[in-house]
């Protein structure tokens, strides 16, 4: 790969590969997530960026904000630049498919103080079309891209960037009714493109492919900011292409020597599940230097199954990389390096519950794994904390993760007590340096992070401490009509006293009796965490509140239950 390590913001980064590289090709959309339906240069991609910013400098946006909502394809590309160049923070949304999508996007409007938002003609035509009795929808300013003459680009001027301007506005999963938009500025998206280059390795032969949502912060990062900067080609496709077929994923890899790409557990289970039916025939996966695995947590057993059912086709184990982020870090706060395997570790579960990672042999009773997300990227420094005294624990206590470096955001848009609260806190004793405050617990392990789970949604019941996935894990074993990411657990008060709840979704079809379904259920948990739940209740597909990424929801599923709108099976 060819990059420019001088570069201090995106747009010096692009204006550099298109004035040394104009006629490479820099990004590609497979339609239907096989063929290629477009191509973009980096020369074109350079004019299509200027003329765009001037379209944002006409429309009076440019060095403020503006929603984006693009479907897949290399519009957003061309729009995203577009911003970069006229110093606007672009705020990708995912285009709403209901009026619940619709509110989101007129929560994120009113939040980001702009009425601007950056789409194509089709998908404006079809929301007011749609939603034309939504009040304020008609209101906002619809500048479609699409539609920019590209001869405009000469009108550009470019405008001074400093690496601190805020370049993107990354809004928190689920965020509805009081959404939050982390800044990100074009240092941060820099400093976490080069400690990604460290973990990764380098080769002039680096392909990425992605099928990961545009507007999420790892479809962003690693199917659009990344090979921006570092100068080397992405293949694009369609989540939907490869929710509806995923072997589509693996034949672009074989297709076009794929060797960087990411994706949450579900989409390794999903190839798994598909080789094991129809076998890795025409798949050549040798080519695939870094399998990222960003999940929360990252499942052991998703990687080896895939690992396992895709050898054959020429895919080495070495190559998963389990890692951990967030939007409020840019994205990657660890990962596992390109030349070691990542490793996992055997510990009790009881005294996990407690607060330390005491290991134990892999048959011993009692004993779970929990997967290494790698050490800390170069620029980051990562502490764990107790949440409520924010002490400092030492290595093999389970606390909180708190993160220091360059990649850490600017903070929410406009949330400046959420900001004290998040991203300026100080350890005890340590007064001088602010961390940022991830929510996660974890502990620390020979300089390695391992990720436990979410603070706010851990499971105490009767002074224990049990972490949800944890059970979400043996409820989906304990029946072969179960998926992954097919139950959430939570607490609910009961009489006084905090009672275990599991949701479970799945087709009634393929179940002989919700009843049993139950009692597999129950006689799992009770034996795997010895806990039983107060209350399993079997819900229908598509129930269960999910992020973009493919996470539980918790919370919002514990509201659903509570307020009764839960579909049942």
């Amino acid at each position: 790969m060819t990059a420019d390590l001088t570069a201090r913001t995106l747009v010096e980064a692009l204006r550099t590969h298109s004035g040394k590289r104009p006629g490479t090709t820099a990004y590609t959309f497979l339609a239907d997530g096989e063929d290629p339906e477009e191509s973009l240069t980096y020369e074109e991609l350079d004019e299509a960026a200027r003329a765009r910013a001037v379209a944002l400098e006409s429309a009076g946006v440019a060095g403020g904000n503006a929603v984006m909502l693009y479907g897949p394809g290399l519009e957003f590309v061309k729009a995203f630049a577009g911003s970069l160049y006229a110093g606007t923070a672009g705020a990708p949304l995912k285009v709403p498919q209901h009026r619940a999508g619709v509110d989101a996007l007129l929560s994120v409007v009113q939040d980001t103080g702009s009425s601007v938002v950056l789409t194509d003609t089709r998908i404006r035509d079809e929301i007011l079309s749609r939603y034309a009795d939504v009040p304020g929808l008609a209101d906002l300013t619809w500048l479609t891209t699409d539609t920019v003459d590209t001869t405009a680009a000469e009108q550009w001027v470019e405008p001074h960037i400093e690496p601190e301007h805020v370049a993107f506005l990354q809004y928190t999963s689920g965020s509805t009714g009081r959404p939050k938009g982390v800044m990100v500025s074009h240092r941060n998206f820099c400093a976490q493109t080069m400690e990604a280059r460290e973990v990764w390795g380098e080769s002039d032969d680096d392909v990425v492919v992605s099928w990961l949502p545009i507007f999420h912060d790892m479809g962003l990062m690693y199917g659009v900011v990344m090979p921006m900067v570092l100068g080397m080609p992405s293949y694009l496709m369609s989540p939907q292409a490869f929710v509806r077929r995923p072997r589509r994923w693996l034949e672009a890899i074989t297709r076009y020597r794929g060797t960087l790409s990411a994706g949450p557990n579900f989409s390794y289970d999903m190839c798994s599940r598909v080789a094991e039916a129809e076998g890795t025939d025409g798949l050549d996966l040798s080519s695939w230097r870094v399998a990222l695995c960003g999940a929360e947590p990252v499942r052991r057993l998703s990687m080896e199954r895939f690992a396992e059912a895709h050898a054959q086709a020429g895919f080495d184990h070495r190559t998963l990389a389990p890692a951990y982020g967030m939007a409020e870090n840019t994205l990657k706060i660890s990962a596992t390096r390109h030349d070691c395997h990542y490793r996992t570790l055997w510990v009790s579960a009881a005294a996990l519950g407690e607060g330390r990672a005491e290991p134990l042999a892999p048959d011993a009773h009692g004993a779970v794994a929990v997967v290494g997300n790698g050490p800390a990227l170069s620029g980051t420094i990562v502490r764990i904390v107790d949440p409520v005294t924010h002490r400092a624990l030492e290595d093999g206590e389970v606390g909180e993760i708190w993160v220091q470096g360059t990649s850490v955001a600017q903070g929410y848009w406009r949330r400046p007590a959420e900001n004290r609260a998040t991203f300026e806190a100080r350890i005890t004793g340590v007064y001088s340096k602010k961390f940022l405050r991830t929510g996660d617990l974890g502990f620390l392990h020979e300089g390695e992070v391992f990720p436990t789970g979410r603070w706010k949604d851990l499971i105490i019941l009767d002074g224990r401490n049990l972490y949800p996935q944890d059970i979400e894990y043996t409820v989906e074993k304990s029946h072969p009509a179960l998926h992954a990411a097919s139950a959430a657990a939570f607490s609910v008060e009961r009489d006084g006293r905090e009672q275990l709840v599991v949701l479970v979704e799945t087709n009634p079809q393929v179940i002989a009796s919700r009843v049993d379904l139950g009692a597999r259920v129950r006689a799992a948990v009770g034996e795997g965490h010895d806990v039983t739940p107060a209350e399993v209740c079997v819900v229908a597909r598509r129930t269960l509140h999910m992020t973009t990424s493919g996470k539980i929801q918790r919370r919002a599923c514990k509201q659903s239950y509570l307020d009764g709108s839960l579909t049942y099976a």
